[in-house]
């Protein structure tokens, strides 16, 4: 069983001022394996975020089918077994980190005591175990990606989607996210990773779908991508102009 799924999805939004409608994935096909690095790459406006709306239940398609361990996306059901990592963060800047994961445990209808046991040992893994009862509010933007990552494993999730997971942070916090991804796909644990970075993709990913337009233009391993038919070695970021002229960098 895939652990997320599209086939022929397609979803449409429609403006009420212009009147006009507006197809953000037009006949999307493709499949997340269990225990496995997908990328979803493309260009700004691509499809990409309404495909992870459909996934994490935050819009449904308009046609086609889109199904998340093996049921329908509406099904809120298999929500507790994916963790999500947002671009954007809007935490709220009062809470601290540890009050923050204790909210979002709560929220998620984890046990009390599985809460407090996990809070811990994810600060110290996302590195903020010394800035536990400082508030977000005079967090820098990596910190609050850090605390963002802990957030997203606080479920210790099945699926993991990741929405551009190294964005404002450091070396040593890009170092953290590969780790996080490494460990999760050893764990038998799927990751969902959607990057501007070139570098990232091809260093974690086992494979890859590429949508421009709203349309799949590649869909394979990453290494049929960098090796094309057995010939000479190139960067991700090189094959990627094949598709889209403003590639990802």
């Amino acid at each position: 069983m895939s652990v997320a799924e599209f086939t022929h999805v397609r979803k449409v939004y429609r403006d009420t001022w212009p009147r006009r409608e507006v197809v953000a994935v037009d006949g999307v096909s493709f499949q997340v394996r269990p225990a496995e690095v997908f990328g979803l790459v493309g260009p700004n406006r691509a499809g990409k975020t309404t495909l992870i709306k459909m996934i994490m239940t935050l819009t449904r398609p308009t046609g086609g089918v889109a199904l998340r361990f093996g049921q329908p996306v509406g099904e809120r059901s298999t929500l507790a077994r994916v963790g999500y990592m947002h671009e954007n963060q809007a935490f709220p800047r009062y809470w601290d980190a540890a009050g923050l994961l204790h909210y979002y445990g709560a929220l998620s209808m984890l046990p009390v005591e599985v809460v407090q046991k996990r809070v811990p040992l994810l600060l110290v893994k996302v590195g903020l175990a010394d800035r536990v009862r400082e508030p977000i509010s005079r967090f820098s933007k990596g910190m609050v990606q850090r605390l963002a990552l802990a957030q997203a494993l606080l479920n210790e999730p099945d699926l993991l989607v990741l929405d551009e997971p190294t964005e404002g942070l450091d070396i040593e916090g890009r170092q953290l996210v590969h780790r996080v991804v490494r460990e999760q796909r050893e764990a038998g644990k799927t990751v969902l990773l959607v990057s501007h970075l070139a570098g990232d993709v091809e260093k974690l990913c086992d494979r890859l779908a590429v949508i421009v337009g709203g349309q799949i233009r590649h869909y394979d391993t990453v290494t049929s991508l960098t090796r094309p038919a057995g010939g000479p070695a190139r960067p991700l970021e090189e094959a990627l102009h094949t598709f889209y002229p403003k590639t990802i960098v």
